[in-house]
């Protein structure tokens, strides 16, 4: 499951992929010739047209990210054909911000092993990072069939919480990100199928409240404001929680415990909280019928940088819509 996108961050060159294009240029002057340094290829192109470049990290971050990604490499140069070399590789440059190295390698691992749901799960995982939609749906409609009769495992973290305990599953996963394909795609139905299917594989507080979050939103979006009521019936302010607070907090203001403006100080918060925050709190002005307050918080999570984030994708695909068609109804009101 994704977490915060603390963990998605660096740039890094590689030989495969040298941005660094050098070229002459000769001044008039005194002949001397200057290297000029082009600029690096975008990841992913936003909805609106802007490149997305990969984020810097500070260097102990960076450092210790590259040392994963170098043993990634080594165990994928022992046995290329492997899945699980193949998975980690692709994973591990995915937390550098390579995201289209990374389905690359997911693709190459697709060839080899076709019936491998972990593939096309992790590779649709980047799709959505990417803004590639379609294929993000595809890729998990696919992983959720082949794991279908596959008991329920614990997937391994990439990037651990500080207490090393992993919270989410392989089928928890897939649904998931298969939920939020569909969200953003604005199909808000097969969303609710997929939030549905995600939280029978829910067994703890923190894949709970992650589900819930966008299971309330889909609720809403749908004009099934009953329903989204009466899921807030599960979330307590005492809960289990060791990763997604984030998720928790935004249920609890749903419920009313927590105002929106305590959740998110939109003139004093930095871009991870904006990118974390943002879109829960904007959405909730939107379902509640303030779309100029709901704009507001949008343009404020795409003036950072966290663009990897599924807050920030989902916000500027709100966004996008507004824009394309500021005066569309907002959602219905029956439940």
């Amino acid at each position: 499951m994704h977490k915060q996108p603390i963990q998605e961050a660096i740039m890094h060159n590689t030989a495969g992929r040298t941005f660094a294009a050098v070229v002459f240029v000769v001044l008039s002057s005194c002949s001397v010739v200057v290297p000029v340094t082009a600029q690096p290829e975008p990841e992913a192109t936003s909805l609106f047209g802007k490149p997305l470049y990969p984020m810097e990290l500070p260097a102990e971050a960076r450092t210790q990210l590259e040392a994963n990604l170098a043993q990634a490499e080594a165990a994928y140069a022992k046995d290329p054909k492997s899945e699980d070399a193949l998975i980690w590789l692709g994973r591990r440059q995915a937390y550098l911000w390579r995201y289209r190295d990374a389905i690359g390698t997911f693709t190459k691992g697709i060839a080899l092993h076709p019936d491998s749901y972990k593939l096309y799960r992790h590779r649709g995982h980047r799709y959505i990072t990417v803004r590639d939609f379609d294929r993000a749906v595809s890729d998990l409609e696919k992983a959720a069939a082949l794991i279908a009769n596959v008991p329920d495992e614990v997937e391994p973290d990439g990037a651990p919480n500080k207490y090393g305990k992993p919270r989410s599953t392989s089928h928890s996963n897939i649904w998931y990100h298969l939920g939020l394909a569909y969200y953003l795609k604005g199909d808000f139905t097969s969303a609710l199928r997929a939030y549905q299917q995600c939280m029978k594989f829910s067994t703890n507080d923190d894949m709970r409240v992650a589900t819930l979050d966008w299971l309330y939103m889909t609720y809403r979006r749908l004009g099934r404001h009953g329903a989204a009521r009466q899921l807030l019936g599960q979330v307590g302010e005492k809960m289990d929680i060791l990763e997604n607070d984030s998720y928790h907090k935004r249920l609890l203001m749903y419920k009313g415990a927590i105002k929106p403006e305590q959740l998110l100080d939109t003139a004093n918060a930095d871009d991870l909280t904006i990118a974390t925050q943002g879109y829960g709190v904007g959405n909730w002005y939107f379902v509640e019928g303030n779309r100029a307050k709901a704009r507001e918080i949008f343009e404020k999570v795409l003036a950072g940088r966290q663009w990897a984030a599924f807050g920030y994708i989902a916000a500027e695909v709100d966004l996008k819509r507004l824009k394309d068609v500021p005066k569309t109804a907002g959602p219905g009101r029956r439940s």
